[in-house]
């Protein structure tokens, strides 16, 4: 599938059941594109050890990868979505992964071109999670 915004490679993972309600279409199942980092909702298949390193060589892996994956595809509104993001965020971190230092590394990235300003999300986020 390629992302319905840009035209990107998409990523399918499975979303952690805890999560199903911050996930595109309160599913299961979900796609985050590699480029633009936006996500949806998907009815494809999807592979239960997804390769989250396609977005970035240290993106996590596995249930951490998902949550930060959800958590970037609500940041174009945190002031609406902040317990969304926070939940996300929280879950990441919980299962492994830096999610600033991932924000970081994505936001220097020129193979990746965020549907947001990462930098300027980064530091609300920073403020969030305190």
């Amino acid at each position: 599938m390629t992302c319905p915004a840009c035209g990107g490679e998409t990523l399918a993972f499975p979303v952690p059941a805890t999560l199903n309600d911050h996930a595109p279409g309160g599913g299961e199942r979900a796609v985050v594109c590699t480029t633009c980092l936006r996500t949806h909702a998907t009815d494809s298949v999807i592979d239960e050890n997804p390769d989250f390193s396609t977005i970035h060589a240290t993106f996590p892996s596995g249930e951490a990868g998902a949550a930060l994956s959800l958590a970037l595809g609500l940041l174009d509104s945190l002031a609406l979505r902040r317990d969304a993001v926070d939940d996300c965020c929280a879950y990441a971190e919980r299962a492994g992964a830096d999610v600033l230092l991932t924000l970081d590394r994505l936001a220097g990235d020129e193979a990746v071109d965020p549907y947001v300003d990462l930098n300027r999300r980064r530091r609300q986020l920073a403020e969030l999670l305190r």
